[in-house]
């Protein structure tokens, strides 16, 4: 879901947008006035109504909504390319201890009902179980965090040949001493995101739980990956456009925009410590990028200090997966050994800049929606055949679909098998 914070005024703003097209269209009084004239007024409302919608869309150049595009643009592919490194690691190192999971077509399925009725948990029972989620999700942004940072380690060790002693072992893994340092910095950067809730550092761990997603779960090939999009376009838009109807209030909104009880808040309230008021009571969890409207200081026309443009990161992590699927086959492709050396240009191209294009084509499209009707909009239904759709036609063009719709990924060891299972 992608949304803004200053789409919401007082009233409902897509009523406001009803109520202001119905008066320009207002017919003219059928007394006192020409028909050539009622017919200049109407054209003369709509143009209006264009060049006002016209000037809407260059919200899309503030400051927060290009550092949302890139933002979400970068971390999609930088998910892609942890993926694939992350996979060449482990079987350069035969070590499945770790196995990423291999989507089938069931989990693909369970995906978007799970997800719902986790949206429905939170939305009738999230103030009694705030506590649990942010506490899971404390563990799971440190440890997304070191996962994201380790192969910076490997590479200051290699490039300045520094000697990593191993001196403990915790959970059945074995940590080196810059493995330990690099885990305290990342429990300590988690600690400062509890105490201050600054959406920088939310946003910094919300980037790290997409990465370490979309490099664990994997798509074995497009017709699995064609299906799990093709649920999530139907979960996204039910859950945005018609889930009032049914609970009385827009699920994924008030699920996405309600914040988390802060359980230091409450142990440091409940114990008198010095300092609760630098602790903030409510934190913002790391399930979606914020920018403030205001980014850069000063006044935005049309915002107040509370403003936020927000972009869930399943919108940045269901697109990671396929840009991860087409990166990897894009991988395999340049390393077939029977590949001709005289392979034409086209062939060449790769699947994954087709990709990043068409996802940063529906996140601006989704942006645009969401502005003009000022509502919040299912990300995925811009960013679904943005993404698959140049995808699969390249691929129908350069006669690869069925290689890429049947998946041509190295097979498991046994063990890593009986892991996943």
């Amino acid at each position: 879901m992608i949304s803004s914070d200053s789409f919401f005024p007082g009233e409902s703003a897509t009523e406001g947008l009803v109520v202001s097209i119905r008066i320009r269209f207002t017919p003219p009084p059928l007394h006192g006035s020409s028909p050539a004239g009622g017919g200049s007024s109407v054209i003369r409302s709509i143009c209006s109504f264009r060049m006002e919608s016209l000037w809407k869309l260059t919200y899309l150049l503030e400051p927060a909504s290009l550092a949302l595009i890139a933002t979400a643009i970068s971390v999609a592919y930088a998910s892609a390319s942890r993926a694939l490194d992350y996979g060449k690691e482990m079987e350069r190192n035969l070590d499945f201890s770790e196995a990423s999971i291999t989507l089938d077509r069931s989990q693909a399925l369970m995906i978007p009902l799970a997800s719902s009725c986790s949206l429905l948990l939170m939305f009738y029972l999230f103030s009694s179980v705030s506590h649990l989620v942010t506490a899971f999700t404390t563990v799971a942004s440190a440890m997304a965090l070191f996962f994201c940072l380790s192969p910076y380690i490997t590479y200051l060790k290699s490039q300045f040949n520094l000697v990593d002693p191993f001196v403990s072992r915790c959970c059945s893994k074995a940590f080196t001493r810059l493995q330990g340092l690099l885990m305290l910095f990342c429990i300590l950067t988690v600690l400062a995101w509890l105490v201050s809730g600054h959406w920088l550092l939310n946003n910094l761990l919300g980037i790290s739980i997409c990465i370490a997603f979309v490099s664990h779960v994997r798509l074995p090939n497009i017709k699995i990956c064609a299906l799990l999009l093709a649920c999530l376009f139907v979960y996204d838009i039910f859950w945005v456009f018609f889930s009032e109807r049914f609970f009385g209030a827009n699920v994924m909104v008030s699920v996405a925009t309600q914040k988390a009880s802060n359980p230091v808040h409450t142990v440091a309230n409940k114990l008198s410590l010095p300092g609760l008021q630098m602790i903030t009571k409510k934190l913002e969890l790391p399930v979606k990028l914020v920018f403030p409207r205001n980014l850069l200081g000063g006044i935005v026309p049309g915002s107040s200090p509370g403003d936020y443009m927000m972009l869930g990161l399943g919108d940045m992590a269901i697109p990671g997966m396929l840009l991860a699927l087409v990166l990897c086959f894009d991988n395999r492709k340049h390393k077939d050994v029977n590949a001709p050396s005289d392979m034409p240009l086209s062939k060449r191209q790769n699947y994954v800049w087709y990709a990043i294009i068409g996802y940063g084509v529906g996140l601006v499209a989704a942006l645009a929606a969401g502005i003009l009707s000022q509502s919040p909009q299912p990300a995925l239904l811009y960013l679904v055949p943005s993404t698959l759709g140049p995808v699969m036609y390249l691929s129908w063009l350069r006669n690869e679909l069925w290689e890429l719709w049947e998946g041509s990924g190295p097979i498991l060891t046994e063990k890593a098998r009986l892991l996943e299972v």
